[in-house]
């Protein structure tokens, strides 16, 4: 085995890393399976796309409207244990809605209330894996973690679907709700079987200022701030591809599915290989990360004149590509930038930028795939993309200088405040110790 490919799965090594990710292969891959049945579900019982649409929104507007409250929950317990809570919580709504559908009690409103409900528990859920990575793996190894965590993600974005279409056409959706609840078994019994001594965790402490405290602990740091404003603006108007891509099979590949399919495929297999590449390296750099905006800009634009379905999959695989090491990316450094007690409300806040975005960026896309064009998405993402690279390469590059006036003006400070040198004047015709009553004369020079 080579010696890059030994990095890209150096935290396999430790077996509570080794147990955090079977148990992720299971959960993950059911949660996806689980998101396609209610999409399904919405559609059969409305046929109406704003239902869908409705119920997409919901799905991650828990996470938009809760999930710094989430990340302050994980910055005052233990995580481990509060995953056991998180994970049991995430079974509930699936069984919920397989005892609805199995019933044949299910109607639109109740789905919407019970996806909103899981919503809820993922704006806890979310941060708290996000935050629990650097613990199981330590700071040396949390850019190779992140890195197999977007492998897992991405490659259950592409399982998940698969497998539940298959079960849906076979036997309806109510199987696949089942399913995602016994997947969360998995998850548990790994947390369960961890080794907490071998976990890098600081003592759990009661949070103050919690949300608010949050907010200026971000807004006096860059290495926090500028990560999470170009995630915000670059996760609101590119990282719509569940929109964009149907939208675009439909209307510039002639509804073809199997075209729908092969896109999915392509810009999965590109995610996985820039997770993989990612994953091999020692650490995140903020060059990486504007580079990985420009690549991701260049390929949206690609894709958006691509006039062929072949050239429409290489540059959704290299926007895969671009996409997970710029996620990624800012992922890692801000684990690694944020203080421990902190962390759980700091990813809360990735997350927020990152998935609580889609209520808010989806039906932007949506809108703009609809009235101007199923390419006009594709270009804003571009346009926006390029903004990030030329925004965080002004204000990374701006860092050096502001640093060196830093330490300058601290040492220019310092000597301000430094004691100057005494020397003692004697009065004249004083040779020896002075008598009692008679001092010298002190001056500073």
């Amino acid at each position: 085995m080579s010696a890059a490919l030994r990095r890209s799965f150096s935290s396999l090594q430790l077996r509570n890393y080794r147990l955090y990710f079977t148990g992720q292969v299971v959960s993950l891959a059911g949660n996806w399976m689980q998101i396609v049945a209610e999409l399904w579900l919405i559609l059969t019982l409305t046929d109406s796309g704003i239902y869908v649409g409705l119920a997409t929104a919901l799905q991650f507007t828990g996470i938009l409207l809760f999930g710094a409250l989430g990340g302050a929950l994980a910055d005052r317990f233990d995580k481990r244990k509060l995953l056991m809570v998180s994970q049991t919580g995430m079974a509930i709504p699936a069984l919920l809605l397989f005892a609805l559908v199995a019933s044949g009690a299910a109607q639109a409103w109740m789905v919407l209330v019970v996806i909103g409900l899981r919503g809820l528990v993922l704006s806890v859920d979310n941060p708290a894996r996000q935050a629990f990575v650097i613990e199981i793996v330590g700071p040396d190894r949390v850019v190779n973690a992140v890195g197999l965590n977007s492998v897992l993600v991405h490659s259950a974005r592409i399982t998940g679907p698969a497998i539940a279409g298959v079960i849906i056409a076979l036997w309806g959706v109510s199987p696949v709700f089942a399913l995602n609840a016994l997947s969360f078994v998995a998850m548990l019994v790994a947390l369960w079987m961890m080794d907490p001594s071998k976990l890098s965790r600081p003592e759990p402490k009661r949070t103050r200022g919690g949300v608010r405290e949050a907010i200026r602990y971000v807004a006096g740091s860059r290495d926090l701030s500028v990560p999470l404003a170009l995630m915000a603006v670059l996760g609101t108007l590119g990282f719509n591809f569940q929109v964009i891509i149907p939208i675009l099979a439909e209307r510039s590949f002639d509804g073809n599915v199997a075209a729908y399919s092969l896109l999915m495929i392509a810009m999965g297999i590109g995610s996985i290989a820039g997770a993989v590449i990612f994953g091999a390296r020692n650490r995140a750099s903020k060059a990486l990360i504007a580079g990985a905006a420009a690549g991701f800009g260049l390929a949206a634009l690609l894709a958006a004149a691509a006039p062929t379905l072949a050239l429409e999959m290489l540059a959704l695989a290299v926007l895969g590509l671009c996409s997970v090491t710029f996620a990624a990316g800012i992922n890692s450094g801000l684990q690694l930038a944020a203080a421990p007690d902190m962390r759980g409300r700091v990813m809360a806040l990735y997350s927020i930028v990152f998935l609580g975005s889609t209520p808010l960026g989806g039906p932007l896309a949506g809108w703009l795939g609809e009235s101007v064009g199923p390419r006009a998405p594709l270009v804003l993402a571009g346009v926006a993309a390029l903004a990030v690279a030329a925004a965080a390469a002004l204000l990374w590059s701006e860092r050096r200088p502001a640093v060196t006036e830093t330490v300058a003006a601290f040492r220019e400070r310092i000597s301000e405040r430094r004691p100057r040198p005494v020397r003692i004047v004697r009065r004249r015709g004083e040779h020896s110790a002075p008598e009692t009553g008679s001092h010298p004369v002190v001056r500073r020079s």
